[in-house]
């Protein structure tokens, strides 16, 4: 691989105002997406899943590969059928850039401020309306008894 010399085109102004109002609308996403996770009940995550996510969402994890917001909030409440309450917490601040953002989160059961169940980190794409319209998501610490083969 051979190193390049050339720089980059300087941005104008107007164009880095424009990243920036990017980069705060994909960050108002991904809290309504944080948001979407928690909804207790099915009009809430369907007002926020209208709001954040893209039509025909795609959801890659260990679990497996989902399609829409209703396979997603069907994933939710069967989550919460099996655990209880819960709810999905920010590790730390998003990152966002080139229309990608990398979501570090952890779960934790009660009342939200129970017991750690996961954590891990979503990669997401939005598309040209700003919509989030894929989301891979990675378990950094899975649940107790967890089997990733059971899954394949």
């Amino acid at each position: 691989m051979t190193e390049s010399t050339a720089q980059p085109e300087p941005r104008t102004e107007t164009e880095t105002e424009t990243e920036k109002e990017t980069v705060v609308e994909q960050l108002e996403q991904l809290a309504q997406y944080v948001r979407f996770w928690n909804a207790g009940t099915e009009p809430e995550q369907r007002r926020l899943a209208a709001t954040a996510l893209a039509e025909g969402v795609e959801y890659r994890a260990e679990i497996g590969i989902l399609s829409g917001a209703q396979a997603l909030m069907d994933f939710r409440n069967q989550f919460v059928d099996h655990v209880g309450t819960a709810a999905l917490r920010l590790r730390e601040r998003p990152q966002v850039h080139h229309r990608r953002a990398r979501l570090q989160w952890e779960i934790l059961t009660g009342d939200g401020d129970g017991a750690s169940f996961a954590t891990g980190t979503d990669v997401i794409q939005f598309d040209q309306d700003g919509r989030i319209s894929s989301v891979i998501a990675f378990l950094d610490r899975a649940p107790a008894g967890f089997d990733a083969e059971a899954h394949r």
